[in-house]
């Protein structure tokens, strides 16, 4: 029989203190394929190191080992883990069971890394534990089991790659009498089969089960019975797949086990999650806020009309008042005559003054406009009509009220249009009424005003031949700086002068745009720092997991995880908690932007604040999950093994 397990020269050495512990020495040692060895010796002497040495769980410190005639010295760790998977089983005495696995998934645990498929390995290790006489107890978890009943789990879960080496350390010490008795039967019925069985022991009678008894004593081989001659048996294995790359059924195992881990401790985990929902809900409200904020203010601004220029009297840098008196109803005629003008409004306006039917009295303004008023500010009547040119020419007595006018001096809903209003002791038929248009975007009532013929205002109500404002209305929004400069312009040369100011309705509303964007970001900015904390959570309770899971890592690396594995476990499961709670977040934001409109706030739906926050809290989980998982990876799989 070929050597399978090889020692040349090998020793192990620990630093402690100023100096180092030799724990082996010089360790010569040939292990041949098929055989049942027991390594012998009190505690301390350096069993349970070489085992770790003999399970590619730990290096030498000196010397040569080589499995099947590969020295393991050259091999990565990746190339170790898939050394580990395909050749050896672990049998630990203290069994190393996941708690919150049952006993098939227990079984299954190193087919995941040898790359079999789910269905294929839950069929197998329910045949393995049939075969141990665990077929009544496939989902139960390892609390649910006895001693006995575990360590059996444990040898299937060593038999699940069909590993042609079984390295069992101490495998009846935790169990009584006849449990040892069988488990050591159940050792040597696998070595029957062909395998290669390395037995750890303190114990003569349980060593006497083995075929070649090799005693250690002070890190070195004390004596060696040597090998038993035997016919060469070869081993017949369960075909295993090749090991698959990174792919979306490796990470959909991820998943599962991700939700296992994070279930096995539900209130941590609902802490963990509760972070992160914050963090979401506030960026998806925040954001809904000053959306709506912007929409709102947008849309009063539109409401006034988002294609006109406003020419007011007085120099720039002047606060306008209605007592400027630089611009005409002539001026309005000129600019009407410009390209890009579709209609012109003088506007001649005055507060405060008194309207009156029977014996009722409203103050409200009074705004002395040309016809094209309702064109110009995209303003229908809801009753009558407006004026016309013929009003303005001879300069009539007809008004057309607003609806807060209307409700004042008509409360019990008559109608008055054909009604007469005194307007100064002069009166005023009503002869349309204005639709109900709501505040502007600085709160003023739109519908407190009444409107009279601009000839009729200057000469009857007002006595003064100037306007207050020209309202210009352009055909194309893309010209308004054009049109801006022939304006300015066209009033130069008339009055020789820059006394007055245009302004541009389109600058405004970005202008005003701008500010509400900024704003917005700024409370996502804000929400966006609790999503931080929430991150920064998720970090620490991953770091507390990884440090209580320390043995389960080991585990899975004695069962032939690499690296990837496990950074991918550990990343999986913090863009698991961090995707959950943004989905969650999501929820609840969505029902606070619909509490906030059903309050009466200004906020509004769309996909982009949601999307975004889910991106961030997705993002959160990779970038804070990376620490963590990249500790657990460093892990050494010996350290990791002995952690309590």
């Amino acid at each position: 029989m070929d050597a399978m397990l090889t020692l040349q020269g090998v020793s192990k050495r620990y630093r402690a203190g100023d100096g180092d512990s030799i724990v082996l020495q010089d360790i010569e040692l040939s292990i041949r394929r098929g055989e049942f060895v027991a390594l012998l010796g009190p505690s301390g002497c350096g069993k349970s190191t070489m085992m770790n040495i003999l399970g590619c769980l730990d290096r030498a410190s000196s010397g040569r080992y080589l499995v099947a005639g590969q020295d393991v010295a050259t091999l990565d760790s990746d190339e170790l883990a898939a050394l580990r998977c395909r050749t050896f089983g672990f049998v630990f005495q203290r069994y190393n069971l996941l708690a919150s696995a049952s006993s098939s998934d227990n079984v299954a645990l190193p087919a995941i890394y040898a790359g079999m498929e789910a269905e294929s390995r839950q069929q197998r290790a329910q045949q393995l534990l049939t075969r141990l006489g665990l077929g009544d107890r496939l989902l139960h978890k390892p609390a649910q089991l006895s001693g006995g009943q575990q360590q059996r789990v444990s040898i299937a879960r060593a038999l699940m790659n069909d590993a042609p080496v079984i390295l069992a350390d101490e495998p009846t010490g935790a169990l009584d009498s006849q449990n040892g008795r069988d488990v050591l039967a159940l050792l040597q019925q696998l070595h029957a089969e062909g395998r290669t069985i390395v037995l750890i022991t303190h114990d003569l009678e349980i060593a006497g089960y083995a075929e070649r008894i090799i005693r250690l004593r002070d890190g070195r081989v004390e004596s060696d019975s040597g090998p038993v001659p035997r016919p060469p048996q070869e081993l017949d294995r369960h075909q295993l797949p090749a090991v698959r790359q990174l792919s979306l059924a490796r990470v959909w195992e991820a998943v599962q086990m991700a939700l296992v881990a994070l279930q096995a401790n539900l209130f941590r985990t609902a802490l963990t999650l509760l972070g992160v929902i914050i963090g979401v809900a506030a960026v998806v409200t925040m954001m809904a806020i000053g959306n709506g904020s912007k929409a709102e203010v947008l849309d009063r601004i539109a409401a006034m009309g988002t294609n006109l220029l406003l020419v007011r009297p007085g120099a720039p840098g002047v606060r306008p008042t209605g007592k400027i008196a630089t611009l005409t109803a002539d001026d309005a005629r000129a600019i009407a005559s410009l390209p890009n003008v579709n209609g012109v409004v003088p506007m001649r306006s005055g507060s405060g003054t008194t309207l009156r039917l029977g014996n009722k009295d409203y103050q409200s303004e009074i705004q002395g406009v040309w016809p094209s008023y309702p064109q110009v500010k995209s303003w229908g009547l809801s009753q009558g009509a407006f004026f016309g040119p013929a009003e303005e020419e001879r300069q009539a007595a007809v008004i057309v009220l607003g609806q807060t006018v209307v409700d004042s001096l008509f409360p019990l809903g008559q109608n008055p249009v054909g009604q007469y209003v005194m307007v100064s002791s002069i009166p005023f038929e009503v002869v349309g009424v204005m639709e109900k248009k709501g505040a502007n975007s600085f709160g003023q009532d739109q519908d407190d005003v009444a409107f009279v013929p601009l000839s009729t205002a200057q000469s009857r109500l007002m006595g003064q031949r100037y306007v207050s404002s020209i309202t210009v209305s352009m055909a194309s929004i893309a010209k308004s700086s054009v049109t801006e400069q022939l304006i300015s312009r066209i009033l130069l040369a008339r009055h020789g002068s820059e006394d007055f100011q245009v302004r541009n309705t389109a600058s405004l509303v970005e202008m005003i745009t701008k500010t509400q964007n900024t704003l917005t970001l700024l409370l996502g900015l804000v929400a966006a720092i609790s999503l931080l904390v929430g991150g920064i959570g998720v970090m620490n309770i991953m770091l507390v997991s990884v440090t209580e899971r320390t043995r389960e890592i080991g585990l899975r690396m004695a069962t032939g995880a690499p690296v990837g594995s496990i950074l991918l476990q550990f990343n999986v499961e913090a863009v698991v908690v961090c995707g959950l709670g943004g989905l969650i977040g999501i929820a609840i934001g969505l029902l606070a932007v619909w509490g906030l409109k059903l309050a009466g706030v200004s906020a509004v739906y769309s996909l982009l604040p949601p999307l975004l926050a889910f991106s961030c809290a997705f993002v959160t989980g990779c970038v804070f999950g990376y620490l963590p998982a990249r500790k657990a990876a460093r892990l050494d799989p010996v350290v990791a093994l002995a952690a309590e």
